[in-house]
């Protein structure tokens, strides 16, 4: 979702310096392992002496009420119209009521289903998620196409043996080169079902096709 589908940077970096600033901590450190994390996971990593359960309400909260400058990222509205419906779903490390209220604020409609940070016991770099999402799609892992814009979620799905595309919104193309393509976003990229309607073609001309573990 986040560096996908929207931008969220601003609430997310503002988000985090406020719960940073309450707890004495330096904001450009804490800013350097929240992307493509959930939460909980890195408050854990953060502050493990405190409740992460706890502080997470707490960011979860900050993030919610912080919807300034979350838009759509270019391309996005285009592909998501020429996708059949049920065919996609969103796999976040947010939880669900941030991601609705993320989604919304970016003008695109909620899928029926998606995995959030809730849905799993283990988040990305864990191939966890995108093995929920292929599950929820009715998939084997190796049918489905991820896109990613942070390393951790690029690990994940490449954990997970889907193909992973990576976009470099967010992170330099030497960080995503667990990625099987990179792209610069998701203008250009367009879907169609198969003739037979058993699948979906996807276009796209990558920065560099990478694959470089196997």
């Amino acid at each position: 979702m986040d560096g996908i589908l929207i931008s969220s940077i601003g609430s997310v970096e503002r988000s985090w310096t406020k719960w940073a600033g309450l707890h004495g901590l330096d904001p450009v450190e804490v800013l350097k392992v929240v992307h493509g994390r959930r939460s909980v996971e890195t408050i854990a990593v953060l502050c493990p002496d405190l409740d992460a359960e706890e502080e997470n309400q707490v960011i979860e909260k900050l993030e919610i009420d912080d919807t300034e400058g979350v838009r759509a990222l270019p391309g996005v509205h285009a592909l998501l119209r020429s996708l059949p419906a049920g065919r996609w779903t969103v796999v976040t490390s947010a939880t669900e009521p941030l991601a609705r209220v993320r989604l919304a604020a970016g003008g695109i409609c909620v899928p029926a289903s998606m995995v959030t940070a809730e849905s799993v016991k283990e988040g990305k770099p864990s191939p966890a998620p995108y093995l929920a999402g292929a599950a929820l799609l009715g998939l084997a892992p190796e049918e489905c196409i991820v896109f990613e814009d942070a390393a951790s979620g690029v690990q994940s799905g490449r954990a997970a043996g889907c193909t992973v595309v990576a976009t470099t919104f967010s992170h330099t193309a030497d960080a995503l080169r667990a990625a099987h393509y990179l792209i610069a976003d998701l203008t250009g990229v367009t879907a169609k079902a198969t003739p037979a309607n058993d699948g979906i073609a996807l276009h796209f001309t990558p920065l560099a096709e990478l694959n470089t573990q196997g």
